[in-house]
């Protein structure tokens, strides 16, 4: 208990690193905590038709035969929309209301009503049932107390949990970025390898495979992308075109522009077994 403390600890400390200075978020009116719903539905989109990867994978399987889904801070369902065709019910939790109308008309397309909660986790977990497979994609790194979230997805999976995260912090990649434009040195932790430590320290005794997820074009336009990043610098509107060249400089495609995230980075797929018998 004492080393699961020590790294509970750490996590929640190099989380708070990436605290933005007053001073600089106070400057723009715009929140640098975008959250694009349309580039979620995008990705939700291509990953639904053509579902690929070891989380896809892990979860599949685990669908055999066929059971219920809950998916986690599903945002507009890319991890649980490819998983319909195995699906016996579904249920989605997350805090941003729009997006789980989005994925709400998604999975209706697909002949599913989905059963939407909003709220965060581990709050929100008394109100919703248990499910053969729960699902939790690129939420963890905005978690600074993962013990009880992730005793609470456990507690909630009769078969498995699959959690899929960037290897590491996946706003790290703006780093140079804040340099240039803040002359502000931006951390590099935690990574994916803490919270592993963690599960192992909660008994746990998690599997996990590091794999690269092929980038896609998410964004409709560069000048969205733009928008998006400049907002995230906590720069104002007249600055769209030095943040444009930035980017272009760090490596970005006008022609198919896809995000300085998740998109296209070494990520991880974890999983451990459900907690419900």
């Amino acid at each position: 208990m004492a080393e699961l403390g020590t790294l509970l600890d750490a996590w929640r400390a190099e989380l708070g690193a990436w605290a933005i200075p007053e001073h600089i978020s106070s400057a723009v009116a715009d929140s640098p905590w975008v959250l694009p719903r349309q580039v979620f539905a995008r990705r939700a989109d291509r990953l639904n038709a053509a579902p690929s990867g070891p989380s896809y994978d892990r979860a599949w399987a685990a669908l055999a035969p066929r059971g219920s889904v809950l998916d986690v801070g599903a945002g507009a369902g890319a991890a649980c929309l490819p998983l319909l065709g195995r699906t016996t019910g579904l249920t989605a939790v997350d805090s941003d209301a729009g997006m789980l109308d989005l994925l709400a008309e998604r999975a209706a397309a697909q002949g599913v009503t989905a059963r939407c909660v909003r709220g965060n986790w581990p709050q929100a977990a008394g109100e919703v049932p248990a499910a053969d497979v729960v699902t939790c994609h690129h939420v963890l790194y905005n978690v600074p107390a993962p013990a009880p979230f992730v005793a609470a997805l456990t507690a909630h999976a009769r078969r498995l949990v699959v959690t899929e995260m960037t290897a590491s912090h996946p706003l790290m990649a703006l780093n140079p970025l804040w340099l240039k434009f803040h002359g502000l040195r931006r951390p590099v932790g935690p990574t994916a390898a803490d919270l592993l430590r963690i599960l192992d320290a909660m008994g746990l005794q998690p599997g996990h495979q590091r794999w690269r997820r092929p980038g896609g074009a998410d964004y409709a336009s560069f000048d969205e992308l733009t928008d998006v990043t400049r907002r995230r610098l906590c720069l104002p509107p007249e600055r769209a075109g030095e943040v444009a060249d930035a980017l272009v400089e760090a490596g970005a495609d006008p022609g198919r522009p896809a995000d300085f995230g998740s998109s296209g980075r070494e990520v991880v797929t974890i999983w451990w077994p459900g907690g419900v018998t």
